[in-house]
């Protein structure tokens, strides 16, 4: 008797691996065809090699260099209050939550169900002769079913690892957005710097144009001068009085500003004074610059996550080729009349225990549909993080053109400078002798308030540059540690590849 048995279950277990063979739908070599750029085969240009390469990483709070107390109050106030920073915090929570209901699919799952009833059943005239005629009952169920998914092919395992990857790529999104938040606070009240300087000019111009009013009016009184004259010097006086006002307007307006980043009302804007920015802090570059960009920057370390993220959705499409094995067990009680717990009764009771198989056979393509559209998001990932890394590389190369170019700018114009004030001293004084007429003042007058201003513009835009170069670099709000490594950003057969060539080396 021994001998048949030990063939049926032979016979069962062919039977079985032949279903599971044949249950394994094939992919036809279907496969993502992007490749990251290796960051280090980046050329970083002339302006990066020539650069401070010996500077540490920017900090997190970099904007203390701007040594502004008030500055340093209004980012903290932003960080603690801006709306659209609230909301990726809340996409970070959002994303943390859907990694751990992705965790528990790897728990073995217990449902219970409970249903108590109590009925009441028709008359004899309905009903009929029966012990139910005219009677109340009690018809109550109660059962308790456990199932568990075995994981062999690592399904379950990667669509969690897929959600944490998410959740990661949006705390990077999170930081990127703070560090936006806190370089738009900078810029800002940077302008609002540069529109106090440029009110001083304005208005000490304005008063240089009332001292030449007032001379033009001694001439004519003392008969050297003509009426023509006193009214050319009056001409300019609305206009400037205009631009004064046109600068107060654009401050009133940066204190507004700030106070929506911070997510204040306007009137939380009033009290800020004026900006005593002092930046002295030379800015310089890091070194292995490429590189370590890669965990620095929060758009890179967001970027390199999704494509992490991308990987273990084409890991889980390729699963869903192989067969799923489930545990399914349920014990229960069911009673149709009698006392209330009448159903809780061994006799009352069933129980079912056994594995569930699901076969893909024939579905119609769907399942390389699926995984091509997998690939294809894995493509689009990195695509985008390749483009990423070249934008990084580009705009961390700009900030170093630029303050290269701004520091030379800057001498070239504080020497216009000093020769327009030459200038006007001497044509003023011309003027005042009867040596020359009031268009050479006008003229030297004109010149010296645009160089002025050119000076105005250029000092707020390297303090403006400094910030940029600080948030190209990454802002100091994320550490490598935080991004993932390059073997997560691969599918599983090309990650098993390279840890093999890793092994074998």
């Amino acid at each position: 008797m021994q001998i048949p048995v030990q063939k049926g279950i032979a016979a069962l277990a062919v039977l079985t691996i032949s279903l599971v063979i044949a249950g394994c739908a094939s992919t036809r070599g279907i496969a993502p065809q992007a490749r990251g750029i290796d960051a280090s085969s980046l050329d970083a240009g002339a302006a990066v090699r020539a650069a401070n390469a010996d500077a540490q990483w920017p900090v997190a709070d970099w904007w203390r260099a701007y040594n502004d107390p008030q500055l340093d109050a209004w980012i903290k106030a932003a960080q603690g209050g801006n709306p659209t920073l609230a909301v990726a915090q809340a996409r970070v929570r959002e994303a943390q939550s859907m990694a751990g209901v992705a965790r528990a699919a790897l728990s073995p799952q217990v449902d219970g169900n409970l249903s108590i009833e109590r009925q009441h059943w028709p008359d004899n005239d309905w009903y009929g002769p029966g012990p139910f005629a005219d009677a109340n009952t009690w018809n109550n169920t109660g059962t308790l079913g456990l199932s568990y998914h075995l994981d062999l092919w690592g399904k379950d395992k990667n669509t969690a690892e897929r959600a944490l990857d998410i959740a990661h790529a949006s705390a990077a999104d999170e930081r990127a957005a703070q560090l936006e938040l806190e370089g738009n606070v900078v810029r800002t009240y940077i302008g609002m710097s540069m529109n106090y300087a440029l009110l001083d000019i304005a208005k000490a111009t304005l008063q240089q144009q009332q001292q030449i009013v007032d001379l033009a009016t001694r001439r004519l009184n003392g008969g050297l001068g003509t009426q023509l004259d006193v009214s050319q010097a009056e001409t300019p006086l609305p206009e400037y009085e205009r631009q004064i006002d046109a600068l107060e307007e654009e401050i009133a307006l940066g204190r507004n500003q700030l106070a929506a980043l911070a997510g204040k009302g306007p009137g939380a804007g009033d009290p800020i004074t004026r900006p005593t920015l002092a930046l002295s802090v030379p800015a310089g570059l890091p070194s292995a610059l490429p590189v370590d960009l890669l965990g620095h920057r929060p758009d890179i370390v967001a970027a390199r996550w999704t494509v992490a993220a991308q990987a273990r959705g084409i890991d889980v499409a390729k699963g869903n080729f192989y067969p799923d094995i489930n545990l399914l067990a349920s014990i229960g009680g069911y009673a149709a009349a009698g006392p209330m717990f009448e159903f809780l009764r061994s006799a009352a009771g069933s129980w079912t225990a056994g594995p569930a198989l699901a076969l893909p056979i024939f579905d119609g393509g769907r399942l390389r549909s699926q995984l091509g559209a997998a690939d294809a998001g894995y493509d689009e990932a990195v695509d985008r993080y390749n483009q990423t890394i070249v934008s990084a590389l580009k705009d961390v190369a700009d900030q170093v053109v630029r303050i290269r170019s701004l520091d030379t700018q800057e001498d070239d114009a504080r020497r216009s400078v000093a020769t327009a004030r030459k200038n006007y001293e001497l044509s003023r004084e011309g003027y005042r002798r009867g040596l020359t007429d009031y268009l050479n003042v006008l003229v030297a007058q004109s010149q010296l308030l645009h160089v002025q201003q050119g000076v105005a513009h250029i000092q707020a835009e390297r303090l403006s540059v400094y910030a940029s170069l600080m948030t190209a670099l990454g802002g100091g709000l994320a550490e490598p540690s935080d991004s993932p490594k390059t073997v997560q950003t691969l599918p599983g057969s090309r990650a098993e590849a390279q840890q093999g060539v890793r092994h074998a080396t």
